[in-house]
């Protein structure tokens, strides 16, 4: 870590009068595992290093990187940046990230002992979980995959502006796809665990999931078409905060480009829907000590008991806006520049778990997947509409399972419609954690 944060530092350091430098320097090492039908399908383990340079003079910003650590091609890359910029298009807002003094949150997102885990126990693990879901209802067909991942990585970023942060995560999972079948008919489920370490992993919860997942829809069929109430899984609620995410984008925002554009302070949702992104929170799978710009994580309040409260900003969105960074700079790798974007959504939990939702909905549907998200859904206009499978609901009890649906409505409806917000807060690897979610009158197209 120290080397990294040295190298940043020299090559932001070499900044010229009237420039700004940034160096980004990282290093990822991962390891997967497939296995399947009790044996090793596939392993595979890599590890990658690299600097990206910015270089911002004049209102030009340049941007080069190098896929390893040489110091002599990080300082081409410095030449490179800057080449680069000489050839881009002036714009005001462009410029680095200075210090804002805003508090640094004491986060362990690092467990020691995922770099000493044995290869061999996590084969072991991919191979228990197979096992698991082959035993765990005798439906389950075949076991499609069975995996286990890992990751380590640390990085560093240096500004000529005055940023000097460092940060490192370790995260590993588990997850299984599963062909359950009766006589002709069969169903897919797949199922996961995560964790910082392996000690975090929990395999009964993760098979039990995959099982439960693809046998609950067997003997499922499409039902008639109406109106009613739908109760959203936890995994599907997590995909509507994702898809939220990019309409609270401060830079869509300013360029109309969002459903949400010019609307702060207003009523957007019930009185009792309060949506925060907190990179603070250490459970959160996007959990952040800084934002990829080197500005000290913080939580942001997006929605305030229905009401619009703000957006998220990098540098540049927040320039363009006429306002400040909420540290919200997120960035793929030494490869890229950074952009806006969340990093840990939730819904502030109400006070029923899934099964009292169901029973207060009545009558409705239990929405367990939805398909077709990107073409589905338009972040400005709003409008939604998803293929779909689950479980009716009948006199407050989950009943038979459906599919081949499309459920439909409106951003903007479906949360001045939320019925409950549940107290089954799960943090899963995404943008977003999941919460069990009940919508009010939303159109089913069936037979």
């Amino acid at each position: 870590m120290p080397e990294l944060l040295d190298m940043a530092q020299r090559i932001a350091a070499a900044a010229r009068p009237g420039e700004q430098v940034e160096a980004y320097v990282s290093w990822h090492r991962e390891t997967d595992i497939r296995a399947f039908d009790g044996d090793v399908e596939s392993l595979s383990s890599a590890e990658s290093a690299g600097v990206g340079v910015r270089v911002v003079a004049g209102g030009r910003q340049g941007f080069a990187y190098v896929g390893n650590l040489d110091a002599h091609l990080a300082r081409e890359a410095l030449e490179g940046a800057r080449d680069n910029a000489s050839f881009a298009t002036p714009d005001e807002h462009v410029g680095l990230a200075s210090p804002d003094g805003a508090p640094v949150a004491p986060l362990e997102l690092w467990d020691d002992r995922l770099g000493a885990f044995p290869v061999d126990a996590k084969v072991a693990l991919a191979l228990e979980l197979e096992r698991r879901v082959r035993a765990g209802d005798a439906r389950i067909r075949q076991v499609v995959s069975s995996d286990y991942g890992d990751s380590l990585s640390e990085s560093a970023i240096a500004t000529s502006t005055g940023i000097a942060a460092t940060s490192r995560r370790t995260t590993c999972y588990l997850a299984a796809d599963a062909v359950a079948g009766e006589r002709d008919e069969t169903q897919t489920g797949d199922g996961y665990t995560v964790g910082r370490g392996e000690s975090d992993l929990d395999l009964a919860a993760a098979a039990h999931d995959v099982v439960e997942r693809a046998t609950r829809l067997l003997g499922a069929r499409k039902p008639p078409s109406a109106r009613l109430d739908v109760v959203l899984d936890r995994r599907v609620t997590a995909t509507l905060l994702a898809i939220l995410a990019g309409t609270l984008s401060g830079e869509e925002a300013a360029k109309g480009r969002s459903l949400f554009a010019g609307r702060l302070g207003e009523e957007v949702g019930v009185a009792s829907l309060t949506l925060v992104d907190d990179p603070t929170h250490d459970a959160a799978f996007g959990a952040a000590v800084y934002d990829s710009e080197g500005l000290a994580c913080r939580r942001n309040l997006l929605v305030d008991r229905g009401r619009l409260a703000g957006f998220l900003y990098d540098t540049y969105s927040a320039r363009l806006a006429g306002t400040t960074s909420t540290a919200s700079a997120v960035r793929g790798g030494f490869k890229s520049t950074p952009g806006v974007g969340a990093r840990a959504l939730s819904l502030l939990p109400g006070t029923l778990d899934q099964q009292g939702i169901v029973s207060l909905v009545g009558d409705g549907l239990l929405v367990q997947g939805i398909s077709g998200v990107h073409s589905g859904v338009n972040p400005v206009s709003g409008d939604f509409s998803v293929g779909a499978e689950g479980l009716m609901i009948r006199g407050g009890e989950l009943a038979e399972p459906v599919r081949e649906i499309t459920i439909a409505s409106t951003v903007q409806r479906m949360l001045q419609h939320v019925l409950a917000v549940g107290t089954d807060v799960q943090w899963l690897p995404s943008v977003a954690a999941g919460v069990s979610l009940a919508i009010g009158d939303v159109a089913m197209s069936g037979a």
